[in-house]
Formats: structure tokens, sequence, C-alpha cells
């Protein structure tokens, strides 16, 4: 029991020296990483600066205790930060007392339903949202993030809540352009691009070591930030307009527990579930995706737990809602972290970067931190996936379109809504229609297959169905009306054979489909037949009238229902001579 919610026990027996040595080195270089993203991430959700800090301590710490992936970092990320901004821009003024508590408070909710849903074993509703809709969620919130932070480049003042608003925003603030600010804000942002894809080849080529430049490498934000503060400082960029990040207060967060308002928590209800739920999804798309490189396993349900202890942790140390970070963790994956506890070590540097860094930060652009955002947002903009998507699926194309459209139109909080609403009539649309073949033996086998896909042999009087779907409420009438358009365009037809290797599950309503097509088919002469029913469902049908009132057989496999029906029609036809 106590492994079970403390996963932390399931490492923490085998941990060396070795491992202490691959831990630390993960978390220096995601250390180094995570402290320009923590500060630019609290700048996209509209809080000072340190909170992004204080939402990179404690949520480490707690991660791995409770969390089951051995290289997931949990911290601020874009996303969630710019769902932030959008849930807590309608109550408070950004930067004021209301709006950092309205902050804490959706973190904390956040965190308790993440609780809940772990508890009570609700991992599977992340299946709830197709990929399509997630990428074409992930994709507009980037263009979003990064049209948001353009102001900031340019040194102008611009808002909204959709790229519409944005862009025109930003189009009529335009001529106010503060030059100082572009020049900087265009150097960090073409440096940090180079420094991304160039700088460890350029390190590598001069005779730096491998490690050495992979460190220096991810570390181009950090020099961004060095050198755009040093230009600041030197050259008095303040005088000339250039906003700086200003005083940053040193020292740890206090822990404190957020206030009980009822009339903000309600209004941070439906965002708190969304951010959860989009949280949840996506860090736990990136915990299965590098679990499965190392032959690892991840338990959904219990990271939906430990996502819940991080974001209640940044709740009562003064942060806001955080989550697992795609780059973040790819870093440390790539870094050689083996354990979560290379998350702790690095909340470990983050607070020292608190105790000691922040009174150099006081000259850092504005404009560097929004070129950190949009450097690292575009990278999770997929255009491309638009046309795979069509190439292989038009509905999941026309989902991924319309949430990327609404999302861009209407706002984050509409934009993933209508992707839920989408992912769940895409599945009810998909199985209301289940697929369904007429099949033939394939000569000289027991195996059969679709008469308009193989040469098979067929039986006019006798019928077989495979039924490619389970029944349900949803598709139950539509297998009805199939099942009578064969019957009446076949007036030769005997038996009719639902085959059903493919049906899993039967509920009431598609139970009662059944019992109708039987005495329909009884009224025209037609026996109705099972093969290949799986033991679940037998056991079910056994439990009702069902199996007592069918007028054919059950079969053990559509070879014996094929043959005994065919026997029992021949040795109708010399009963008759």
């Amino acid at each position: 029991m106590l492994k079970r919610y403390l996963p932390i026990f399931d490492w923490i027996g085998n941990y060396n020296q070795r491992t202490l040595t691959s831990d630390l080195i993960a978390a220096l270089i995601v250390t180094i990483m995570l402290i320009p993203q923590s500060l630019a991430y609290a700048l996209l959700a509209g809080l000072p600066p340190e909170v992004g800090l204080y939402a990179s301590i404690l949520p480490l710490v707690a991660y791995a205790i409770f969390g089951t992936s051995r290289t997931l970092s949990v911290g601020p990320v874009a996303v969630v930060s710019l769902m932030t901004a959008a849930a807590v821009g309608n109550l408070a003024l950004q930067g004021s007392d209301e709006y950092i508590a309205a902050a804490i408070i959706l973190a904390f909710m956040s965190g308790l339903i993440l609780l809940i849903m772990g508890f009570l074993k609700l991992g599977m509703l992340a299946n709830f949202l197709s990929h399509p809709v997630i990428s074409g969620f992930i994709t507009a919130s980037g263009l979003i993030i990064a049209a948001s932070q353009l102001k900031h480049i340019l040194g102008i003042k611009a808002d909204g809540s959709n790229l519409w608003d944005l862009i025109v925003s930003l189009f009529s603030e335009l001529p106010s352009t503060n030059i100082p600010t572009l020049v900087i804000g265009s150097f960090a942002t073409g440096f940090l691009f180079w420094s991304r894809k160039y700088l460890k080849s350029y390190l590598l080529n001069k005779g730096i070591g491998h490690a050495l430049a992979e460190i220096l490498a991810k570390a181009g934000p950090v020099l961004a930030i060095a050198l755009t503060t040093l230009a600041a400082w030197g050259l008095d960029l303040q005088q000339h307009g250039v906003q700086l990040v200003g005083a940053i207060p040193s020292g740890l967060p206090s822990l404190t527990l957020p206030q009980f308002e009822y009339n903000i928590w309600q209004e941070l209800l439906v965002s708190a579930v969304l951010i959860s739920i989009v949280g949840f999804v996506e860090s736990v798309s990136v915990a299965q995706t590098l679990a499965a490189k190392r032959r690892q396993r991840i338990s959904p349900n219990q990271e939906l737990i430990g996502l819940g202890a991080s974001n209640i942790a940044a709740s009562i140390s003064g942060g806001f809602p955080v989550t697992g970070g795609f780059s973040r963790s790819v870093v440390n994956f790539d870094a050689g972290a083996e354990t979560p506890a290379a998350g702790a070590f690095t909340a470990i540097g983050i607070a020292l970067a608190a105790l000691t860094l922040t009174p150099l930060l006081f000259f850092l652009p504005k404009a560097t931190l929004a070129a950190t955002i949009i450097v690292a947002v575009l990278s999770l903009v997929d255009m491309g996936a638009l046309k795979r998507t069509w190439n292989f699926s038009r509905s999941d194309f026309f989902a991924m379109l319309a949430t990327i459209l609404l999302t861009l139109a209407e706002g984050v909080e509409l934009g993933i809504i209508a992707g839920v609403g989408l992912s769940i009539l895409l599945h009810l649309y998909r199985t209301s229609k289940p697929h369904s073949a007429i099949v033939g033996r394939v000569p000289g086998t027991e195996h059969f297959r679709n008469i308009d896909r193989h040469h098979v042999e067929t039986d006019n009087h006798i019928l077989t169905l495979r039924v490619d779907e389970s029944l349900y409420f949803a598709n139950a009438r539509y297998l009805e009306d199939r099942v009578y358009d064969l019957v009446m365009s076949n007036p030769n037809i005997k038996h009719l054979i639902l085959m059903c290797p493919a049906v899993n599950f039967i509920d009431a309503s598609a139970l009662e489909s059944l019992e109708a097509i039987n005495h329909r088919l009884n009224d025209s002469g037609v026996t109705l037949n099972l093969s290949e029913v799986k033991g679940p469902i037998m056991d079910r049908l056994r439990r009702t009238h069902f199996v007592d009132e069918l007028t054919g057989h059950i079969f053990l496999s559509q070879y014996e229902a094929w043959n005994t029906l065919r026997s029992e029609r021949v040795a109708r036809s010399v009963g008759d001579l």
C-alpha cells in the first residue's frame, strides 16, 4: 500500500553513487534551462518573475515523492501559463495582489481536482481527448502565446485573448515601437534560435568535449539573459524606454494556504478543470513516451496524484499551476536522469537561485524573456500535422482544424472545451455506424473474409455478417437496419449468422435490438445465429431470456456454424425428397 501511493519507495532502496552522479548532472542541466523558463512563464501568466521560481521548487519535490515517471520534469509550462492568464485575467488586474492570490487558488483547485481524479482512478479520462485535437489545441495556443509576446519585443502595449484581437492591437500600436527594445528583442530571439540549432555543433567543431558542449548549448537562454542584462545595465537602456524586470525579492517563498472565498472558487472552477485535464494529458503523454524508451512503465492514475500533489505544493509556496514540460523532460532524459531525485536536486538549484541570483536580474529586459517564450512555443507549432491528418482521416482533420480555428478566434478555454466535445462526438460518430462485412469461406480453409476483398465461397441460403465493433445504445439501431436491409434484399436467405469476434461489450439497448432482430427474422422465416461470441459476453447473455428465445444457435466458431447450417439444409433437402 505504501509503494502504491508513494512510488519513491520503488527506487530509493536501490539508490547508489552512480545513480546520484547521473541525477546530479541532469539536475544541473535542467536547472540552467529552468531558471529562464520559470521567469518567462511567470511573465506569460501575468505574474511577477519570482512566482515562476516559487513554482519550480516544492512542486518538483512533491513529484519526486508521488510521481511514477523517472524522467518527467515538472514546473511551469507555456500552455498552462497562458490558460492561467486567461482564467485569472477575468478576476483581477495583472500583477495585483488579488491577481496573485487568484493564481494561487487556481493551482490549489487544480491540485485538488487531480488528486480526486487519481483516487477515483480516472486516468482513463485522458482518452477522451484525441491526439489530433490536442495537437491542434497546442499549435493554436503556441501561435497565441507567440503573438502575445510580440508586444514585449516591440516595447508597446497590446492586449487580447485571441489571435485576431492581438494582431489588431499590435498593428494599432506599431508606430509606438521602442527601437532599443526591438533591437534587444530581435537579438535575443535570433540568438536563441541559432543556439538551439547550431551552438552545439559549433562548440564541437571548436574542440570542446561533447558533455560540456551539451550543457553550454542548453544554457543558451542563460547566455542570452546575461548578455542582454549587461547591455541594459551598461547602456542604461531603462532611460531609453526598455522595460526591465526590476527588483525581484530574494529568498524562499513563505508557506501559506490559499484564500477560501466562495465567489472566486466558483469563478475559477471550470478553468481549474480544464487546466487539470490539459496538464495531465500533456504530462502523461511525455511521461509514457520517455518511459517506453527505457522499457519502464508509469501509472496514469498515480500520475494524477503526483501532479495533484505538485500543484498543491505550488499553491502553498506562492506558485501557480504546473505540469510536466515536454522540452525540459526530454533534456532531463537525454542528460541521463535515472530517478525522480533529479527533479528534487533541480528544486535545490532553483532555491539557491532564488536566494542568490535575483538581485542580478534587476536589469534583465522583459524582451529577453519574451524571446525565450517565443522560441520555446514555436517548437510546439506543427501545422504540418494538418496535412498528415488530412491524408489519413478526414474526420480527424476537421476536428483538428475546428479546434485550431476556435482556439485562435475565441481563446484557449473555449478552444479546449470544443476540443473535448469534438473528441467525444467523433467517438460517438465512429461507433454509431460500426463497420460490418458480409463474409464467406476462403476455399480449402477454416477462415472467413470479406466477400468484397477476397475470393470466397458463399451460400445463397446462409448469410454471415461480421460485426467489428462493440454494441451499445448509439449503434444498436444501425445494426437492426443493416440486418433488415440485407434480409429484405436477399429473399433466399434461411439463416443469418452474426459473427462477433470483435464484440467486447453488449449493453441493454443492444440486447433489446438483438431480441427485436430475432423476432422479426423469425416472422420472415429466417433463423438468427451467433458465432465466435466471447466468454464475458456469453456470461451476460446467459443471464437473460435471449439465449432461450434464440431461433438459431450460438456456435463456438464460424467454421462450425457454416458446416452445421449447411449440413442441416442438405439434410432437410434430402428429407423433403
